[in-house]
C-alpha cells in the first residue's frame, strides 16, 4: 500500500475545501480595522445624550447620530458585546465658579492616577483614557461630576477592563 496516497486528501474534496472558504469568507467576513480615534476631553460631554445613564463600571458607545433621537448619541452597551468605552472612576470636583481650564487639569490628573493605579502604564496596558467633563450649562445646574472612561485604542472592549483592586 501506499502511504503518500492514503494521507493525501483524494482530489475530489478540494473544491468543497475551496468552495467551504469562499462561503465561511462570504458569511463571516474578516473584521476591518477600526481607525484608532482620538479621544480628549472634549470627545463626549456631560450634554451628550445619554452619558448621564452610564453608570460605574458600564461599558458604551462611542458617540453617533441617531436619526431616531434626531440627535448625537452614546448607549449603554454591555462590555461583551464589544462596547467602544467603559467608565471606571467618578470624581467630585469642588464647587465654585465655572473653571474649565481648572476642571481640565483636574480631570487628567485624577482619571490618570486611577488608570496608573488600576493598570500601570498606557504603554504595558495597550489601554488608554479620557475624561468626561461637566459643560458649563451643567455645572450651573449643579454637576460637579467627572467620568473617567477607558478605552483599546483602534479597538473594541469584549470584555470588562476594570480590575478588581486590593
Amino acid at each position: 500500500m501506499n502511504r503518500t496516497a492514503v494521507l493525501r486528501r483524494p482530489p475530489r474534496y478540494r473544491g468543497w475545501a475551496l468552495a467551504a472558504a469562499v462561503l465561511a469568507f462570504a458569511v463571516f467576513p474578516a473584521a476591518e480595522p477600526r481607525a484608532v480615534v482620538h479621544k480628549d476631553d472634549t470627545f463626549i460631554t456631560a450634554q451628550t445624550a445619554g452619558i448621564l445613564t452610564i453608570e460605574g463600571g458600564e461599558c458604551f458607545t462611542d458617540p453617533a447620530y441617531s436619526s431616531r433621537a434626531g440627535e448625537v448619541v452614546v448607549l449603554y452597551r454591555p462590555c461583551e458585546e464589544r462596547a467602544d468605552n467603559q467608565s471606571y472612576a467618578f470624581l467630585h470636583a469642588a464647587e465654585g465658579p465655572w473653571d474649565r481650564p481648572a476642571l481640565v487639569s483636574f480631570a487628567w490628573d485624577g482619571c490618570g492616577r486611577d488608570f496608573t493605579r488600576r493598570w500601570g502604564s498606557r504603554e504595558s496596558s495597550g489601554l488608554d483614557y479620557y475624561p468626561i467633563l461637566p459643560t458649563e450649562e451643567t455645572w450651573a445646574d449643579g454637576d460637579r461630576d467627572v467620568m473617567c472612561a477607558v478605552y483599546r485604542p483602534g479597538e473594541q472592549l469584549t470584555r470588562s477592563m476594570v480590575p478588581l483592586l486590593r
